[in-house]
């Protein structure tokens, strides 16, 4: 593999600036169909949005912040969530007849008309069910239906799975799958036309870290960062290190920082856009150790790491001020830690089990 490092010139990341601290609304999905809608402020609960399709699998933000994408997957369904009502504004099932499909999360164009994913068809016969190769699917949101599929390449059938995250350009002609490998994809034909040789940070199966969304990137219209994986093509050293993209013309910058953890939980990044953490963990069972990093963005270093007490499964998470690192996922609540510090402050009790969907903050 030959790493490709290329500058950024020009294209530099335009952080938005510090903000007053305001407390924001988090969307988290729960069982057996629903939508948390949490208030930062109050602590606590406060509407809970039933979802006709079934159990929340991923949720994504949309680039402006008006709408809120829920992939299900009882029915294999698509949820369209508005930001400003809270209201679930269009909702269906993939599923046809005999026909079923699985998919997990997946990514809308900018228009908020298409929907980007990766899907696996599973047809219904008397006596068998007949699995189809993954296939890119492209999904009208307006129709209500998929209206495009192509095979995806066989080198790349196990370069996404279910932790892939995607992302569109903003011309909408391109899609990233964000894998074993970053896949770029031409909308038009649905070709994979780029492969680019950085990973995410690996999980380690059933007891693992999640991403705290389906994107741990800085809010920059086509801009992507976060942590990725990398390994040398001599002595296959893996190392990790911040990778910097402009999604549009697929040049990116990644820069080393270390070797590689055993789990990294991608990058929650503050909104003045300087400072970044992630949740190391270590080991296994009795042995794990889990550890909140502090980057600073400008330079790439690690500022501070603290140690916290591990779950056996959980998600990781940032408040809308950045004042705040949340731990939550598969249980009734959220542990809340002080950004600064990294030490616990207190339990916010959610009153139903939370998901693997992830969270989304509202401003």
């Amino acid at each position: 593999m030959i790493l490709r490092h290329i500058a950024l010139a020009g294209v530099a990341l335009a952080f938005p600036l510090a903000m007053p601290a305001t407390a924001a609304t988090l969307f988290m999905g729960s069982y057996p169909d629903s939508i948390l809608v949490f208030d930062e402020a109050k602590g606590a609960v406060t509407e809970r949005l039933k979802l006709e399709t079934g159990l929340p699998t991923r949720i994504e933000l949309s680039e402006d912040g008006k709408r809120i994408y829920v992939t299900t997957i009882t029915t294999s369904g698509i949820e369209v969530i508005d930001t400003a009502t809270r209201k679930v504004t269009n909702h269906f099932s993939l599923n046809d007849g005999a026909t079923r499909y699985r998919f997990y999360g997946g990514t809308a164009d900018p228009t908020g008309r298409f929907f980007y994913t990766v899907v696996t068809r599973i047809e219904k016969g008397l006596d068998r069910y007949t699995v189809g190769k993954p296939q890119y699917a492209v999904v009208d949101l307006k129709a209500r239906k998929i209206v495009r599929t192509a095979d995806v390449p066989k080198e790349d059938e196990r370069g996404g799975g279910r932790r892939a995250a995607y992302k569109v350009s903003n011309d909408g002609k391109t899609l990233y799958v964000f894998g074993k490998k970053i896949l770029v994809v031409n909308i038009a034909d649905l070709k994979t036309v780029d492969r680019i040789d950085l990973a995410r940070p690996e999980g380690t199966g059933l007891e693992n870290v999640g991403f705290g969304g389906a994107l741990d990137t800085i809010q920059v219209a086509g801009q992507y960062v976060s942590l990725f994986n990398a390994t040398d093509p001599y002595v296959h050293n893996k190392v990790f290190g911040v990778a910097r993209f402009n999604l549009n013309d697929r040049r990116f910058d990644f820069t080393p920082i270390g070797p590689a953890p055993e789990t990294m939980a991608g990058l929650q990044v503050t909104p003045d856009g300087k400072e970044a953490y992630t949740v190391v963990t270590t080991g296994k069972y009795g042995n794990k150790r889990c550890e909140f990093w502090r980057f600073d963005l400008a330079t790439n270093a690690v500022l501070d790491k603290a140690e916290f007490p591990c779950r056996s499964r959980f998600r990781f998470g940032l408040s809308g001020d950045g004042a705040k690192l949340y731990i939550y996922g598969a249980s009734y609540d959220i542990e809340v830690y002080d950004a600064r510090t990294l030490k616990r402050e207190k339990t916010w009790d959610l009153g139903q089990d939370t998901t693997g969907a992830g969270m989304v903050v509202v401003p």
